[in-house]
């Protein structure tokens, strides 16, 4: 394009700033319209693998990530009633070394501040808080996008980036039902200096046993501990990252635990849950001059570890499609379908791990020896991580 379109991005979670600072750095001007009043994560961690690091390097933000971030060097699976370790693969500068770039296990305020900082380096006003989208129209080669306090912004595309309860997507395709899994998620965020010192290794830990499982990683330059914990129940329904449980509730659905899981729980000060809803990913999600990313078009379970990655992929392909195509529609249409099948192989691997996480052979000690051995030799996660450790966000083609 000779004359860089103005793009209108309504959400400023992850997906959405890593649209707005990858269009900015290519000439685009860009607007990012968000609700909420001040712009603030909520406090959890996320894993950011060589695929999207890879991104956030290329938007400048990677080295100010890894100074606030841990470099994990490795992951493991733990049994939940013996506490038996198996290595699941080496991180550190092995993912440097297969993948070219580190694999970071990331607080989300401090990769939210990372990439504010990018946006406002770029455009100090591109970022509009208290500012709650009511809907759009399309009026031409124009799309108008209605504010709740009544007023309108304009611009040449839309971008919605406003997560799973998307007022973008339900204007381009109407309500969609989400199924409940059958699951609740806790999560919550431990100081490390809580845990003895067994616990606070630079390791990412899965503990998987039947109906259930835990994850652990190290935060904010190893001084926080990252919680979840995800539960085969049918009592809960809110899909809420704020809403609040007890210890007592928590500890209570990993009874029978390794003492090593109960030593996280009781550290936590107050742990939430949310519902996990299962949408399947849309067959299209651009119409015109407007498209969707990231959650509102894509959500996945956590069980791959890479929601947060896969809407900084999408951010980035956006900023490269736009800026490689002739015209808006265009941009948009290849950019969709770069990412349409990729994304949808993410949401189908990460419902595969979470009935692989939660397998029935995992109750006996004996049998989870055989099953763990067989689901997660080396060959079988090479073929489960390998492909998205390898995508290249920069020469993939658009």
């Amino acid at each position: 394009m000779t004359t860089r379109p103005h793009v209108l991005i309504a959400g400023g979670g992850i997906g959405g700033l890593t649209a707005a600072l990858a269009l900015l750095r290519r000439g685009f001007d860009v607007d990012v319209f968000e609700q909420a009043a001040e712009l603030r994560e909520v406090g959890a961690g996320v894993q950011v693998s060589a695929n999207g690091s890879r991104a956030l390097y290329a938007l400048g933000v990677g080295d100010t990530l890894a100074a606030s971030s841990c470099e994990a060097s490795g992951k493991e699976i733990r049994l939940w009633s013996t506490g038996q370790a198996w290595k699941l693969f080496d991180l550190g500068a092995e993912s440097v070394a297969l993948y070219g770039y580190p694999y970071f296990t990331v607080y989300r305020p401090d990769l939210l501040a990372a990439l504010i900082e990018g946006v406002r380096r770029e455009k100090p006003d591109a970022i509009h808080l208290g500012t709650k989208v009511a809907g759009f129209r399309r009026e031409g080669e124009r799309v108008h996008l209605r504010l709740e306090d009544g007023s309108v912004r304009s611009g040449d595309a839309l971008v919605g980036a406003d997560g799973i309860h998307s007022r973008i997507r339900h204007g381009l395709f109407g309500e969609e039902t989400a199924k409940f899994t059958g699951m609740i998620a806790w999560r919550g965020v431990i100081p490390m200096e809580r845990l003895p010192a067994h616990l606070s290794r630079p390791v990412a830990t899965n503990w998987v046993g039947p109906g259930r499982h835990v994850i652990s990683y190290p935060l904010r330059r190893g001084e926080l501990m990252n919680f979840v914990g995800i539960v085969e129940r049918s009592d809960w329904l809110v899909e809420s990252w704020t809403a609040r449980g007890t210890t007592e509730d928590l500890a209570a659905d990993f009874n029978g635990w390794h003492e090593d899981v109960q030593t996280l729980i009781q550290a936590i000060d107050t742990p939430y849950k949310w519902a996990l809803m299962l949408r399947g990913p849309l067959p299209q999600w651009t119409r015109g001059r407007i498209t969707l990313l990231g959650d509102a078009c894509h959500p996945t379970l956590p069980m791959l570890a890479q929601g947060a990655v896969q809407a900084i992929e999408d951010g980035y392909v956006l900023g490269r499609a736009l800026a490689e195509s002739n015209g808006v529609k265009e941009g948009l249409t290849r950019y969709e379908n770069a990412r349409r099948d990729r994304t949808a192989r993410m949401v189908l691997g990460s419902a595969e791990n979470a009935r692989r996480f939660h397998n029935p052979e995992l109750a006996d000690p004996a049998g989870a020896q055989i099953y763990v051995d067989r689901e997660w030799a080396e060959d079988r996660v090479r073929e489960r991580y390998d492909w998205l450790f390898r995508y290249q966000v920069d020469t993939v083609p658009v």
